[in-house]
């Protein structure tokens, strides 16, 4: 039930942060907001505070901002209607959802940096037979501080300098065992493996596991500024390359999309390891909504942003038959799309399978 409550109220700061974008720029360029909704289905809650009328609805997967005059059959010519304002106003609208997104994304991984994360230290819980490091005399609960005269304190550092040697090659380790520094020399073991994109490719390795040892790292204010942007960008790079594979069919639909469901059990997950799982899934969830928002597909803010451009071309807004045309295709990819990623869910994480068991009953 908690499980449950906290996947509820990321969802619902997802939304919020994404229609406040929207919200407040339309506010700021004179825009009339007819209506503020959290949520769609049925009514729970409803107030009408000046010209804005403020809700929320039974199922929380979504939100909308209403805006006075956003559609031709409705546009009155009124100043303070959507349709009134220019292209670059009202792609300023457009863009500030994913753009509060993208912003909040950042604000947690910011967090993250200038509060301080766990980070697995280098100390060994087991060495592997057939490895350079079993051979060289590397023991359990040792603690690796240098690799080839650098120094290593987390574990992904150590990584980074072990995973791009090739085979055969020797590596200088420089090895705390109580309270003595010892140096060995390790041959370095090469292993292929798949990688996030599908692809194989070789490492080294020298064959030990972490002890599980963990301790806190923080960074300074600008430090953490700095890594915080960067993530955001690394981020983002890899969601656009991950859409760009899955078109190309190098990497599978199935196995690279979630929806609810699967946020639900990603949301279960962080919550048992803590705030900062937490906070790093609502920074990935942040940039997922932006980026998925500012695809071009009709209904999603990308496509408003296509059409402006298009419009700002031709000084000539499109038509209402062509908007309600682009507007009932998009809403149809997006609900097949929202089926398929729903029923896929119910598959991978097996509740599909107990349904079925059940009604076999």
């Amino acid at each position: 039930m908690i499980s449950f409550l906290i996947f509820i109220f990321l969802v619902s700061i997802l939304i919020i942060v994404h229609e406040l974008g929207h919200f407040f720029m339309a506010k700021k360029s004179g825009v009339r907001i007819e209506k503020f909704s959290l949520g769609f289905g049925p009514i729970i809650f409803s107030k009408k505070i000046k010209d804005t009328q403020y809700s929320v609805s039974l199922i929380p997967f979504g939100g909308y901002v209403k805006l006075a005059g956003d559609n031709l059959l409705e546009y009155k010519g009124r100043p303070d209607e959507y349709l009134s304002k220019s292209c670059g106003v009202r792609a300023r609208i457009v863009l500030m959802g994913p753009l509060l997104n993208y912003l909040m994304a950042f604000f947690c991984f910011w967090l993250i940096f200038y509060l301080g994360y766990p980070m697995l230290t280098t100390k060994i819980e087991e060495v592997l037979p057939d490895y350079g490091a079993k051979e060289a005399g590397i023991l359990p609960q040792d603690k690796i501080i240098a690799v080839e005269g650098k120094s290593v304190q987390f574990w992904d550092e150590l990584q980074k300098e072990v995973y791009p040697k090739k085979e055969g090659q020797i590596l200088e380790l420089k090895v705390l065992r109580q309270d003595e520094v010892y140096t060995f020399k390790v041959k370095v073991k090469e292993k292929e493996i798949t990688d996030i994109w599908g692809n194989k490719k070789r490492i080294g390795l020298i064959g030990i596991r972490p002890a599980g040892e963990i301790v806190p790292l923080r960074h300074t204010l600008i430090s953490s500024i700095i890594k915080g942007s960067k993530k955001v960008i690394d981020l983002t790079l890899i969601t656009y390359a991950t859409l760009f594979r899955i078109l190309l069919r190098k990497i599978s639909l199935k196995e690279s999309v979630t929806g609810p469901l699967g946020m639900f059990y990603l949301t279960k997950e962080a919550a048992r390891l803590g705030w900062v799982a937490l906070l790093h899934l609502m920074a990935i969830l942040n940039i997922s909504l932006a980026v998925f928002n500012l695809l071009p597909i009709p209904v999603l803010d990308g496509a408003h942003l296509f059409l402006l451009g298009i419009e700002k071309i031709r000084k000539k807004k499109i038509s209402y038959k062509l908007e309600q045309m682009i507007t009932h295709i998009g809403l149809a990819f997006i609900i097949t799309l929202a089926i398929f990623i729903f029923y896929n869910d119910l598959v991978r994480f097996g509740v599909w399978e107990k349904i079925t068991q059940f009604l076999k009953r």
